[in-house]
């Protein structure tokens, strides 16, 4: 059984990021032998794949479903890839992104936005789509899983993968920290609401450095939202509203700049044309 397309984005995506961590010194920081040690069962993963039968109902299931596990494995390698730079060569990037965001918003709108009109209510709102973006980028697809064709499911993630791997590899040639980690943090009742305590719980825990530009979130949110269109319109309108919350939400929230929010879009866009060309 011949690769699937989604098999070659991050097959190519590891090769990348292989090559990287060979020419910067395999031995520059410990993480780099765990993280080539990955790679390389990744590619056995791959070639298992080849070997897999129609009728082999759990290897499809698997085969179908496991980029969600990727994500999460391949956003963690982005911090100790970054984690290996000064932080100070970071926030050279993030002056850069800001002199763009003063440019084209006439102020730091990701700093400015919330202080300027504080509201309990839509930080609450806010910082809970910013959330919705973990059940829209799973939740959605296991769905799929469960209604569909496994085709159906194999096109909604090409989408979301070809938009984390652009992400992904933007993260490690230019990492930037993002507004969450330039600026002071908002403080008092906007700050205080339990959603937003879920968010900077979830941040401190799991948050990797130089992960600003473009959005992830949005990126893959709105290649996964689009996919979902395609694949079962029920379900795609009902995260429609989530995910234009959730793009909002990042920047209101003050965890991406307004450029992040809006390269995210353009990529998640671009990524799910990309895929509906692969898949035919």
């Amino acid at each position: 059984m011949a690769l699937k397309p989604v098999d070659k984005v991050f097959g190519g995506y590891l090769g990348f990021i292989t090559v990287l961590i060979l020419v910067r010194g395999p031995f520059r920081d410990a993480s780099n032998g765990w993280m080539l040690g990955m790679h390389v069962l990744f590619g056995i993963l791959l070639y298992l794949f080849t070997k897999l039968q129609e009728e082999d109902r759990i290897g499809q299931i698997i085969r179908n479903l496991y980029p969600l596990a990727m994500f999460l494995v391949l956003y963690a390698e982005i911090g100790l890839l970054n984690a290996q730079f000064p932080a100070e060569s970071v926030f050279a990037n993030d002056d850069v992104i800001q002199r763009w965001e003063e440019f084209i918003f006439q102020s730091q709108i990701s700093y400015t936005w919330l202080r300027q009109y504080p509201s309990v209510f839509w930080s609450g709102l806010l910082h809970l789509a910013y959330f919705g973006y973990y059940p829209i980028v799973v939740f959605g697809p296991l769905l799929v899983a469960l209604r569909r064709s496994g085709r159906d499911v194999r096109a909604v993630l090409l989408g979301t993968s070809i938009a984390f791997v652009i992400c992904y590899v933007t993260f490690v040639l230019y990492p930037v920290a993002g507004p969450n980690y330039a600026f002071d943090h908002p403080t008092g009742p906007v700050r205080e609401v339990w959603s937003a305590r879920l968010i900077y719980t979830l941040l401190e825990s799991g948050s990797s450095f130089g992960a600003a530009f473009p959005s992830s979130h949005v990126a893959a949110t709105v290649a996964t939202t689009l996919g979902l269109w395609r694949a079962w319109r029920a379900l795609g309108a009902w995260f429609t509203v989530p995910c234009i919350l959730l793009i909002v939400g990042t920047v209101y929230c003050q965890m991406h700049y307004g450029i992040d929010a809006a390269t995210g879009i353009v990529v998640g866009v671009g990524a799910w044309l990309v895929a509906r060309r692969l898949e035919a």
